[in-house]
């Protein structure tokens, strides 16, 4: 019979390794259009510039590259991927059929100290815009939505989501630069029906917030054609 083997201890698992520093950083300028769509972009490149070894930056690409924010083809150049309007449209679908019932659910498991916790993401989603900063806003729309699933008692449901909406994160961000406001109320009124459990009135004011996006994504398009596909959209 085999002994037992001590393992040592294991230190810092919260800390981010270095491809998860990488990943963050590359997905942080893709998504603020700071590397923007069509950009050609290499591991040597990405490795030089961070001064890390180049296995770490394959594992971000690859990572970058499921959730569909780059197109890598071997032997040919990584692109930042040019976004797809219909997969911003099946990410909008997909969002508020999960998320329609998610609510809804919110309403009545929700505690006080759940709604606690979102009144405090909505106090600083407020502040994130008087301030300026559309990246923060944009992480703390994110964190808001994943809370009402995970409270919900749902959370892989924001894992579906989060794995599909890698388009439609880029059109969102070009949205808030007019649609802020309107998204922060959007958020107020979803958690006003929550917290008066409400979840007819939920479902549909979370409703209405996600389907905003088609009618943003004209405006986009029309504003940065460039940064789009070609391609046949079907509704």
């Amino acid at each position: 019979m085999s002994g037992s083997v001590q393992l040592r201890a294991i230190e810092a698992l919260n800390r981010p390794s270095v491809a998860d520093a990488v990943f963050d950083a590359l997905h942080r300028q893709i998504l603020s259009l700071e590397l923007p769509p069509g950009t050609k972009i290499s591991e040597v490149d990405v490795s030089k510039a961070s001064g890390v070894s180049r296995q770490p930056v394959r594992d971000a690409f690859y990572r970058l590259s499921k959730l569909g924010f780059l197109t890598i083809r071997p032997q040919r150049a990584t692109c930042v991927s040019v976004i797809s309007e219909s997969a911003v449209l099946q990410a909008q679908f997909i969002r508020t059929a999960i998320e329609a019932e998610t609510v809804r659910i919110a309403c009545s498991k929700l505690t006080s100290a759940d709604h606690a916790v979102l009144d405090g993401l909505l106090d600083l989603q407020r502040k994130a815009i008087q301030e300026g900063r559309p990246l923060d806003f944009q992480a703390l729309d994110d964190q808001f939505h994943r809370e009402i699933c995970e409270r919900s008692g749902h959370g892989h449901a924001w894992e579906i989501i989060r794995e599909n909406k890698a388009h439609m994160d880029r059109v969102r961000y070009l949205s808030l630069a007019f649609a802020s406001n309107e998204a922060f109320e959007d958020h107020c009124k979803v958690m006003d029906a929550i917290r008066t459990r409400n979840a007819e009135l939920a479902v549909s004011d979370m409703r209405t917030h996600l389907a905003r996006i088609r009618t943003q994504i004209i405006r986009i398009r029309a504003e940065h054609m460039q940064y789009f596909a070609q391609e046949p959209v079907e509704d």
